[in-house]
């Protein structure tokens, strides 16, 4: 079985208790859509949750958020191919999967391309604090090219998109937080996501970032919700 969820922001409880309730192995998938928080300390903290991770009965595959380390800027993460596409893996912690942006893989019959990275509302708030935050959160134009490569061999089609954010007509403003002044807020890649659903021909669209749940169109937000992913059925011409 593959499931989707939010962001767990290092709060795996609700993934235990996913594991008790569905009785799941490691050949079942739970995809995190961005900000699992599972790399965002280094050496050791990280380590000490990847080893209880590594323990528990399911295998993850992560998008990149805004709150973490991309995978590739760590020495000991490795491209392996998984579903038909590159993922960041390392060797001790065979269940932990991390996702390249980009890349389509094959899940349950479906063609799904992943799209990580957001702005952090947060940001300066962190940086005050000495807290952590990345200047590459965001897709770079070098991964803005890979996605729009891939999509054009794709023929612009694809059953799912998994992304963390989601493309700027659908930002869920109800949820704005009133402390934040939203004309501080770089919303360019929510905009550039606007240009690719502009092109793009899919089935479902499935995002996280913004702590909450909601339905509109083809797009949902997930937090602490799980859906299961099926296989799509094509009825919109695909």
């Amino acid at each position: 079985m593959i499931y989707i969820t939010g962001d767990t922001h290092r709060n795996f409880t609700r993934v235990k208790d996913l594991c008790l309730i569905t009785g799941s192995t490691t050949d079942d998938v739970l995809i995190i859509l961005g900000d699992a928080g599972i790399n965002y300390y280094g050496e050791p903290e990280d380590r000490a949750l990847k080893e209880q991770l590594s323990k528990m009965p399911i295998t993850l595959l992560c998008l990149h958020g805004n709150h973490e380390i991309r995978p590739e800027n760590i020495d000991t993460y490795e491209e392996i191919e998984w579903c038909g596409g590159a993922v960041y893996w390392e060797p001790e912690f065979p269940n932990l999967l991390f996702a390249r942006d980009g890349e389509v893989y094959n899940l349950e019959g479906n063609r799904c391309i992943v799209i990580g990275g957001a702005y952090s509302v947060d940001k300066y708030y962190r940086l005050r604090r000495g807290m952590n935050w990345w200047p590459d959160e965001q897709p770079s134009n070098v991964i803005k090219d890979r996605v729009e490569a891939r999509l054009e061999e794709e023929g612009w089609k694809v059953d799912i998109v998994l992304s963390h954010t989601c493309p700027y007509r659908y930002i869920p403003r109800e949820v704005f937080l009133p402390s934040i002044n939203q004309a501080s807020v770089d919303n360019s890649t929510e905009e550039w996501l606007d240009a690719v659903e502009d092109k793009l021909t899919y089935s479902s669209w499935y995002c996280a970032h913004f702590h909450t749940y909601k339905s509109i169109d083809k797009m949902t937000f997930l937090f602490n919700d799980f859906l299961e992913l099926l296989k799509v059925q094509h009825n919109s011409g695909l």
